[in-house]
């Protein structure tokens, strides 16, 4: 079988991905390979060096992976992304990036459908996000309700320093969190405002933990 060249394989790659998402990757000085989305396009060129203040450039600065908000200023539209530098017999050679749309511009509520309607709920009165029978549940202390994002969309969605993803069907918001309780194999559980109790898994315990500061 021929050779699949590098370029060829990333867009291959690239298809298992969101419509939404753009992927880039890069050396340590410029980008080598850029594939837009639909929703998002920062209009990056192979051969365009990495500009201070991206995740990118900050990916390579501290040699791990970074996932945050990127604003405006840089590429004249706000975006989402999370770039993971990767090394060639331990030698960092560049980065690999996946660029989402800010889906937080401007919104501060999830609108949930409940039973009757639509209920939107300021992002601060949202407890937890749960999903379970190929849904995503919404719960506030007075109501509860589904939405069409999946819990990843979440994670970029709502604020950071805010919410955590705690167990692969779950996130939640620290500022509900009522009580912490151990739990088998070095895990726990949390007791939510609304009384719910909310379970923290092994692959996420520690990174809990060091968000929190236990």
């Amino acid at each position: 079988m021929e050779k699949l060249n590098f370029p060829t394989l990333l867009d291959v790659i690239g298809e298992l991905f969101s419509d939404e998402i753009s992927i880039a990757v890069t050396n340590t000085k410029e980008y080598i390979y850029y594939r837009r989305s639909k929703r998002i396009d920062l209009k990056i060129k192979p051969g365009d060096p990495i500009k201070e203040g991206t995740i990118a450039y900050k990916a390579i600065s501290f040699k791990q992976k970074v996932s945050e908000f990127i604003n405006r200023e840089v590429y004249g539209i706000p975006y989402h992304g999370m770039a993971v530098p990767f090394h060639q017999d331990t030698e960092l050679v560049g980065c690999v990036l996946a660029i989402y749309p800010a889906y937080t511009e401007g919104k501060s509520v999830v609108t949930m459908k409940t039973s009757d309607g639509w209920k939107p709920v300021p992002f601060e009165m949202v407890q937890y996000i749960e999903t379970k029978d190929r849904k995503t549940h919404v719960y506030s202390k007075e109501y509860e309700g589904t939405h069409s994002n999946t819990l990843q969309e979440f994670e970029y969605l709502l604020p950071r320093k805010h919410f955590i993803r705690c167990h692969r069907s779950f996130v939640v918001n620290v500022n509900h969190i009522k009580h912490i309780y151990p739990d088998t194999h070095s895990t726990f559980f949390l007791e939510m405002g609304n009384g719910a109790k909310i379970p923290v898994s092994q692959s996420y315990s520690s990174y809990f933990r060091k968000l929190l500061g236990f």
